[in-house]
């Protein structure tokens, strides 16, 4: 399946893979292609139970595409802006999980679109950057929002100011992905635990995505209110009691040293 000529959709049983497909650019997001991707996670079949994003040839994502920069007024520039946001919050609360597969420039918009996913698999060739200070520009895509919440507002003004360039290896530590892979692996990672996440109760899956993030910005008070009642909805779901029961009747793997 083809969701447009800029991005790939693919559909392999409960795993959906949608893909970058600018590979000559960079695959630089252009507004037809933030809109694409926008569509693609609003209409996924309701088998799909997890996603990866990936990006064609050597690199991620090399963020926005410059030549559609444009001299925009303030209200124009805002509504772009907003265009992002949206096309960018389907992904982070969108219908399943998403799993990005890292490689070469995770730059600009590009980290911006990777913030917005769940789980992070980089590979050894895996760069991060926000050229956008040294381009007398600002992120606009909901970094300034997820990429902190990553890696810390300290780091993140520092890549901007000084243009600083996060390798692999570092970038791992630092926070901007929570595995690290060899070379060109990071796509079967992505899949691997793409498949392992589909096998979790949905309703624990969608907690996680939709629940948690928000948990964790609220007060305390709060927070424990809206974990008690995600609680309760999730484990009164038949197929968790059912799971429940499969342990402690010894039909489900106990958890061990791995």
């Amino acid at each position: 399946m083809t969701a447009t000529q800029d991005l790939q959709l693919e559909i392999d049983g409960e795993i959906a893979v949608i893909r970058l497909n600018r590979a000559a650019k960079r695959n630089a997001l252009s507004d037809g292609l933030v809109l694409a991707v926008r569509s693609t996670f609003e209409n996924l079949p309701s088998t799909v139970r997890a996603a990866v994003l990936d990006g064609a040839g050597d690199h991620f994502c090399a963020g926005l595409d410059l030549s559609e920069l444009k001299e925009r007024d303030a209200g124009a520039g805002l509504h772009h802006s907003r265009m992002w946001h949206a096309a960018l919050e389907e992904v982070q609360y969108g219908p399943v999980p998403v799993v990005a597969a890292l490689h070469g420039a995770v730059v600009g918009g590009g980290l911006e679109l990777a913030a917005a996913c769940h789980i992070r698999v980089a590979d050894t060739t895996t760069f991060y950057a926000l050229p956008e200070g040294a381009r007398g520009i600002f992120v606009g895509g909901g970094g300034a929002v997820r990429i902190p919440r990553l890696i810390g507002a300290a780091r993140m003004a520092d890549m901007m100011l000084t243009g600083r360039v996060y390798q692999a290896e570092e970038g791992e530590r630092a926070g901007f992905a929570q595995y690290l892979v060899p070379a060109g692996q990071s796509f079967a990672k992505a899949v691997e635990i793409a498949r392992r996440v589909a096998q979790n109760a949905p309703l624990t899956n969608f907690a996680l995505t939709h629940a948690l993030p928000r948990i964790a910005e609220q007060p305390a008070d709060q927070g424990f209110l809206t974990e008690a009642l995600m609680a309760a909805i999730a484990q009164s779901a038949p197929e968790a009691k059912q799971r429940v029961r499969d342990f402690l009747e010894g039909r489900a793997a106990k958890v061990a040293k791995s």
